[in-house]
């Protein structure tokens, strides 16, 4: 008698389980995307999502960047033979925080767009419906960089798979109209410790990494063009300071050049980003007064 009680509740949260994916699913009509728009932006919607149209994106100047040329010059080729149908590679943009990487990303945008270069930004906790985001892309005559900022997973969090299948592991040929740029403080995406440094052994004099660290390698791997970004001196936050100075019709006086050292030792960190909000809170101030 309990066992038929037990089987009947079983029973009864699978019906229910079932009945919420169907209501998720044909509950809200997924949008159709607006094709005309430069970027999107990925947004869930029950078991799956839609593009959500971005018809006024954050466009970086290329010229705003500094201190960042051969990664400029290298990314640029990379994305000028994907949108000429050439080969092109995956690019994964991994180094300090603030030195230009999403802002790399973004200025292509303003660069290929009349050329037929699209954004597809996703964000990480959405990476596993990237098939259907490929699906949707995949038919297009346009060409489309999906784009990931921050990327990393945490060690348990397999959902890193799902972009492995996309990069380079899957049957299906990747789509020669889709690229992924991802950008990371990690170079391999993935957090490394010391004990899995410790389990690497010697074989015919050469050393292997554990089966842990080789599955971890694999993933950064599959980006055939790595960029790596570091962090700038202070002359050279000083010059990008000056920059966005002059960008607010201001000059780097002794005042402002103090005070831009104590706002980078107050966030302890001397990038572009900083630098940019710096020169954006000096010239606030400035006609304040």
């Amino acid at each position: 008698m309990v066992s038929d009680k037990n089987n009947v509740k079983m029973l009864l949260q699978r019906a229910v389980l079932v009945l919420e994916r169907i209501e998720d699913r044909f509950s809200t009509a997924i949008p159709e995307p607006d094709w005309s728009a430069p970027a999107y932006l990925w947004r869930r919607q029950g078991q799956t999502g839609y593009l959500q149209a971005v018809d006024n994106p954050h466009v970086v100047n290329l010229d705003d960047l500094h201190a960042i040329d051969e990664q400029k010059l290298l990314l640029e080729r990379n994305t000028r033979q994907f949108i000429q149908g050439l080969p092109a590679n995956n690019a994964l943009l991994w180094g300090s925080r603030g030195t230009g990487k999403s802002s790399l990303v973004k200025a292509l945008l303003g660069e290929f767009r009349d050329q037929g270069l699209r954004l597809v930004e996703v964000d990480r906790q959405d990476l596993h419906q990237l098939p259907d985001i490929v699906r949707q892309l995949q038919t297009r005559q346009e060409h489309y960089v999906i784009f990931t900022d921050d990327l990393s997973f945490e060690s348990d969090d397999a959902s890193y798979k799902h972009l492995k299948a996309l990069l380079d592991g899957s049957v299906a040929a990747p789509p020669e109209n889709i690229l992924i740029y991802a950008t990371s403080n990690r170079r391999h995406l993935i957090p490394e410790y010391m004990q899995e440094n410790l389990e690497a052994r010697p074989v015919n004099c050469e050393i292997h990494h554990s089966e842990t660290v080789e599955e971890k390698i694999s993933l950064s791997e599959r980006f055939g063009l790595w960029l790596s970004f570091y962090p700038f001196d202070q002359n050279t936050y000083l010059a990008i300071t000056e920059h966005w100075l002059l960008h607010y019709g201001l000059k780097l006086t002794g005042e402002a050049w103090e005070e831009a050292l104590r706002y980078a030792l107050a966030r302890g960190s001397r990038s572009g980003r900083v630098a940019n909000q710096f020169a954006r809170d000096w010239a606030g101030r400035q006609r304040l007064r």
